[in-house]
């Protein structure tokens, strides 16, 4: 009796755990349909979000405001343009590089309103929505460097670093004459030739003593040395006239050593201040 009770509870364990696993099919069947359903729900929201492949829509105007999902060649598609003809008009460095929120030019520069007279209305009746032209906006491209030949030197307004008598002159084929010096008297104010960053401060660099470079843009750096005190540090935004330091001693005289330095190379620094 004892032994058909054990048998029968084993039995009924079994058939309790292949109910379980029964159940435990169902249940994953189920959740993969749901799963099923809410990815398709979600690609479905991306597709229309995208506006499909743009079949049917029409884009005109001068310029276009691209969306989620827009790709070059759509957009090229829609206006009846060529996609060489618009990466070449907004100068983009490569087709595959637009995003949501830029403005892209579709005519030439300077023919702003050419495109709205060259569909033909019946290429857009119907669709007063699609059809309006969208209006320039500024364009909203990630900053970019101006590139180096738009920073020349006619964009900056040299002033001399401090008063005083030039004791030594620039000499393009010396190394220990890479700039001007100065004299003056100990303290005397030493002053921002140009206003920009504060990029080094201090008594690292050998035959400087203490000294200032400050970076003006991607083009000109200038640089303030043997000063007794250094009034800005590193990072400091100065503006043109700002005082940075008090001159200091060099070989036992009182003067400034200045220096302009353009692509890194030092440029004789009396051909860019003014005369005095």
């Amino acid at each position: 009796m004892r032994l058909r009770r054990v048998v029968d509870y084993r039995a009924s364990a079994r058939r309790v755990r292949a109910g379980l696993g029964c159940w435990r099919l169902v249940l994953l069947g189920v959740l993969a349909a749901v799963l099923a359903g809410c990815g398709s729900a979600r690609w479905s929201t991306t597709t229309e979000s995208r506006g499909g492949d743009g079949t049917g829509r029409v884009i005109t105007g001068s310029s276009y405001k691209v969306r989620a999902g827009d790709t070059l060649h759509v957009i090229a598609r829609q206006a009846g343009l060529d996609p060489r003809k618009i990466v070449e008009w907004n100068q983009l460095s490569s087709p595959d590089r637009i995003y949501v929120g830029q403005v892209l030019r579709l005519a030439p520069p300077g023919d702003g309103g050419a495109r709205a007279a060259e569909r033909p209305a019946s290429a857009s009746a119907g669709r007063a929505a699609d059809s309006t032209p969208v209006s320039a906006e500024p364009r909203t491209e990630p900053a970019k460097t101006r590139p180096v030949a738009a920073q020349g030197v006619s964009s900056l307004r040299w002033q001399w670093p401090t008063s005083g008598r030039v004791v030594q002159r620039f000499s393009g084929s010396d190394p220990a004459r890479k700039g001007v010096k100065i004299g003056g008297r100990p303290g005397q104010p030493i002053l921002a030739a140009e206003s920009g960053e504060v990029v080094y401060s201090g008594s690292g660099l050998v035959g400087y003593g203490p000294l200032i470079i400050i970076k003006h843009n991607n083009n000109y750096l200038s640089a303030y040395g043997h000063n007794r005190k250094l009034l800005v540090q590193q990072g400091d935004q100065v503006t043109r006239g700002s005082r940075i330091a008090e001159m200091g001693l060099a070989g036992g005289k009182s003067l400034l050593h200045f220096e302009i330095r353009r692509d890194g190379d030092p440029v004789d620094p009396l051909a860019l201040l003014p005369q005095r």
